[in-house]
């Protein structure tokens, strides 16, 4: 007698994952034509953007907690940690050092100091969960994708997650704006400029966007400095994860302890003395550079959709002190690594 069909397991049954993954990819290519129509605007900036848009729809809420959630989840914790990983090949040790060694201690000095004076302030003002820990890595280091490498170490729910990435992405959206008008005014030349927007803005693409205003040498300058703070994403998320481990019970299960230094973070180091060590062919980088972007973008998006405006709006107020006070601090000091350089 045949099996009945309705309890016949499928062999071609979609993954649960599948419809989630092609929403984050589909709204990852239109990130990617809002920046060519628009320039100026990050693309991973734009994905964020679109995922905390799409959130805030009553039509999409089902579905972003139903049939959506899984394929969302691989997104802003699978693929952000693959985008990290690549990143690592845009880092050559020898860029770096080419800085000198002021300007090195300098800059490794404001992602410290911002990061210890914001991860104080997020608890002084009584912040929630690893809210103060998520934001202090955001705002010192590398924007939402630092936030979403954090958050996958520390085991952060996504409602801690979207406060620090909506914040984030909105004060290095409008540092695209607010750091340009101030150039002049403050009489830095080209290069101070854009030590300055790398040293102080948040997001790789937002350094881009901001510093390309003053020309070839401020950008590239820029993006030196600010690859070197993505360097302290290394040793900080590794010390989170010693630190959590530690702190775990005794009795906890081993799986739920995270590594001494998570798999992602090996991968970005190794990626790291790759680019350093070896002669990587030019078309090898830019594939590279295309997923990378391709899979931050997916997971920015996966992680914009778990940001409610309404409720950060009504609750948040706190976090939006510390989110200002944050980039204010990181501004300043910033500033002050310039004029030491």
């Amino acid at each position: 007698m045949t099996e009945p069909t309705a309890t016949r397991p499928s062999r071609h049954r979609r993954p649960g994952w599948l419809p989630g993954v092609a929403v984050a990819a589909a709204s990852a290519g239109l990130a990617w034509g809002i920046h060519l129509l628009v320039p100026a605007i990050p693309l991973l900036t734009a994905a964020v953007v679109l995922g905390i848009i799409v959130a805030q729809l009553p039509v999409m809420q089902n579905l972003l907690g139903g049939v959506l959630a899984p394929g969302l989840s691989v997104a802003a914790k699978r693929f952000m940690r693959l985008g990290i990983v690549l990143l690592g090949l845009k880092l050559s040790v020898i860029d770096i050092l080419g800085l000198g060694w002021v300007t090195i201690v300098a800059v490794v000095g404001v992602v410290l100091l911002t990061f210890g004076f914001t991860w104080w302030f997020g608890r002084t003002m009584r912040l929630p969960g690893h809210q103060p820990l998520l934001i202090a890595t955001g705002f010192s280091i590398c924007g939402a994708s630092a936030i979403g490498a954090m958050s996958g170490v520390v085991g952060a729910k996504d409602k801690e997650t979207a406060t620090p990435v909506a914040l984030v992405t909105l004060c290095g959206t409008l540092a695209i704006a607010v750091l340009p008008a101030l150039w002049h005014p403050l009489g830095l030349s080209a290069v101070e400029f854009g030590h300055w927007v790398g040293a102080g803005v948040h997001d790789v693409g937002q350094v881009v966007a901001t510093a390309q205003i003053a020309g070839t040498a401020a950008l590239a300058i820029a993006v030196v400095v600010k690859l070197t703070r993505v360097l302290m994403l290394a040793p900080i998320v590794s010390a989170a994860a010693v630190i959590v481990r530690r702190n775990a019970a005794p009795d906890a299960p081993r799986a739920s302890r995270p590594p001494i230094m998570p798999l992602f973070v090996a991968g970005f180091l190794a990626a790291v003395v790759i680019r350093t060590l070896l002669v990587v062919p030019v078309p090898v980088l830019e594939a590279a550079d295309t997923a990378q972007t391709a899979f931050l973008a997916m997971a920015l998006f996966g992680l914009g959709t778990a940001v409610r405006l309404k409720e950060l709006v009504m609750t948040g107020w706190r976090a939006l002190i510390v989110g200002f006070g944050s980039w204010a601090v990181i501004a300043a000091l910033s500033l002050g690594a310039v004029a030491l350089g």
